[in-house]
């Protein structure tokens, strides 16, 4: 069976963790790691024969549009992560849709190519924003990956359906939540961090049991700042936002070709348009 491969393309300044002590304002001033940090998962990708979503933000296009590019003449998915992370419940109706507008806009100019695929900042669609899946739909998005149906100090909807649905009656827009595993009696994402600080074969059982037991492709994601263990230190970030951002950065990309070899991966659209029927 295969698999969606996703990358949150961002840069290292732009995380959720970071964004009570480094201001937007100061983004521009920063160094960029964006773009030799995907272009090594390009690379990674191209080794192992993967084709992939890249959910990249609408700021990221702008400044470096030939990236895109490579990302789309590469095989890969250009998706949308809305314009500057900033997480989907901070904004009205009317912000949002303005918001992936403007991402989606950047994105087809620097690519070339269609935007059909949508991902929230800190997978920040959840019960306090009832009214995004239809600005989602009314703006022309085929599917979104934005849920993550866990409990968590970020983010979370626990009671969202673990499998691609639809989340609203009269469209056909279709939400995939990120696949999960179960560590200690929680539910944790099967992907970024947690892939990064726990053992391989946690995801690993978490892929297999969506595959085996449950007959469904899964999900996966990570950023590619998770495999820059050179990037800058940010001292002032609370010490749990450190651990969890900074913790294992040297293991990430060989965890990552590993699990790229043992299992089938592609892009989120081709496989979404399958599970469509199922939904």
């Amino acid at each position: 069976m295969r698999n969606a491969m996703s990358v949150d393309v961002e840069d290292w300044f732009q995380v959720g963790a970071f964004e009570t002590v480094i201001a937007r304002e100061d983004w521009p001033r920063l160094e960029s790691r964006v773009e030799a940090n995907t272009d090594r998962v390009l690379a990674l990708f191209a080794e192992t024969g993967t084709r992939a979503t890249f959910f990249t933000l609408g700021w990221v296009a702008e400044r470096a549009p030939g990236l895109i590019r490579r990302i789309a003449d590469a095989g890969h998915e250009v998706a949308s992560h809305g314009w500057d992370h900033q997480r989907v419940f901070t904004f009205t109706p009317d912000q949002f849709r303005a918001d992936v507008a403007r991402a989606r806009t950047a994105l087809e100019d620097a690519g070339g190519v269609a935007v059909t695929g949508y991902r929230a900042p800190s997978f920040s669609i959840d019960a306090r924003t009832p009214w995004a899946h239809a600005v989602l739909a009314e703006t022309g998005y085929l599917y979104s990956s934005s849920v993550a149906p866990v409990r968590h100090d970020h983010y979370g909807w626990p009671d969202a359906p673990p499998h691609p649905f639809r989340p609203l009656a009269d469209s056909d827009l279709i939400e995939w939540p990120i696949t999960t595993a179960r560590v200690l009696g929680r539910q944790v994402p099967a992907g970024g961090g947690f892939f990064r600080l726990l053992p391989g074969a946690i995801t690993e059982r978490a892929v297999v049991q969506a595959n085996a037991g449950e007959g469904r492709p899964a999900m996966f994601y990570f950023h590619p700042w998770e495999i820059d263990a050179g990037q800058p230190r940010v001292a002032g970030a609370p010490m749990r936002s450190r651990v969890r951002h900074y913790a294992r950065l040297g293991a990430m990309e060989g965890k990552l070709r590993r699990l790229l070899r043992r299992h089938r991966w592609g892009r989120a659209d081709a496989i979404v348009a399958a599970e469509a029927q199922r939904a």
